[in-house]
């Protein structure tokens, strides 16, 4: 079981492609449709290119309505280890349906954007980059600069909240199916290594894999979606496979189906808690869960320390936010993890039903009511 778990953190967090060239291929190569789902018919697509404050080149695919835009826009990133072919571009794409200009965005070190080493994450970086594609869609001339929001899925729901509370123009935050990552990185899940001493066993780990790193001159990559799938795997694994490993949501250059980031590339996100300001967000915020979702909890406290300055699994008060009126919740019935990443099918590797658990209307509702 210890194996599992850990290839469960791996998933959780940034993970890289196999190689280089694998995951910061060329341009002219990655123009054509190469996506996990289909292009609407209703919706214009281009590649596009913006820095970061660090210089790291960000590439991203931009969505557009073929109708009239309503000139409000939304950058969309995740989940932590996907890449922007997967579910942040299905949701960018579904949005521009809608009437919004959308950019669905690599990270920093991940998929077609830049940065070195490759297989790697930073707080501050991460946090950066969703901060540059606002940057990137203010800077358009079909965009109005005061109408700009973000999503975040998985792992960057989390850094979409920490965005908001860094930068008051982002004016609607969506999280969807969210991690807090500091602290599942640092505490294990449901906090069952909230300890000193289990901090210290991981921080020994990755020192460990540093000196590893520095004797063979090389990084070793720790492992994406486990593979082959363990047959006493719990379901949110099982689930994590189905979508990760099969014809459902697989990518060449997303991590999380292939081999993973280097052991040492979370390091910092084990040593760092960065929702400590969200209570402090004015603007507004949906935190979007399933009903039988593993990573629930993280959804459910970080909307109650945003609303209410204390919450589970912060070691830290705050006051109550002083906007909480804008603040929202949401429980989708019957709905696990991954299905939030592309609405869920009722049969294996994206077959049967679509079982449509993604409430997209409310999502559009969301942003036209707080973007206005």
């Amino acid at each position: 079981m210890k194996h599992i778990i850990m290839s469960i953190l791996a998933i959780a967090m940034p993970l890289l492609a196999i190689s280089d060239n694998t995951n910061n291929s060329d341009m002219q190569s990655s123009q054509q449709w190469d996506k996990v789902f289909p292009l609407s018919e209703n919706v214009n697509h281009r590649k596009v290119e913006f820095k970061n404050q660090y210089g790291i080149t960000l590439v991203g695919d931009l969505y557009k309505p073929t109708g009239a835009s309503n000139g409000m826009a939304i950058a969309v990133c995740g989940p932590f280890g996907a890449s922007k072919e997967q579910s942040s571009g299905l949701y960018a794409m579904k949005m521009a349906e809608r009437g919004f200009i959308a950019c669905a965005f690599d990270p920093s070190f991940t998929g077609e954007s830049g940065g070195e080493p490759r297989a790697t994450a930073s707080p501050d970086i991460n946090t950066e980059d969703f901060l540059a594609a606002v940057d990137f869609l203010s800077g358009l001339d079909d965009v109005d600069e005061e109408k700009i929001g973000i999503i975040g899925i998985c792992g960057w729901g989390g850094i979409a909240l920490n965005a908001a509370a860094a930068d008051p123009r982002i004016k609607a935050t969506v999280a969807s199916t969210m991690y807090d990552m500091c602290r599942v990185t640092g505490n294990g899940y449901y906090d069952e290594s909230d300890n000193e001493a289990a901090r210290y066993e991981l921080r020994k780990a990755m020192a460990s894999e540093r000196g590893k790193a520095l004797r063979s001159g090389k990084l070793t990559q720790g492992g994406g979606v486990v593979d082959p799938l363990p047959q006493d795997a719990p379901q949110f694994v099982k689930d994590y496979y189905d979508y990760y490993k099969t014809g459902r949501g697989y990518h060449p250059r997303s991590g999380n189906s292939n081999g993973g980031w280097h052991t040492f590339g979370i390091q910092a996100y084990a040593n760092a808690r960065f929702l400590y300001y969200i209570n402090e967000i004015r603007t507004a915020v949906l935190i979007m869960h399933g009903e039988n979702a593993h990573s629930r909890y993280f959804g459910e406290n970080a909307y109650m320390y945003m609303v209410e300055g204390k919450a589970p699994g912060y070691g830290f008060v705050g006051k109550p936010n002083p906007v909480p009126e804008n603040k929202q919740l949401l429980i989708i019935p019957g709905a696990s993890h991954c299905e939030l990443y592309d609405g869920g099918y009722s049969e294996l590797e994206g077959k049967g039903h679509a079982k449509n658990c993604i409430p997209w209307a409310t999502l559009e509702d969301f942003f036209k009511m707080n973007l206005q």
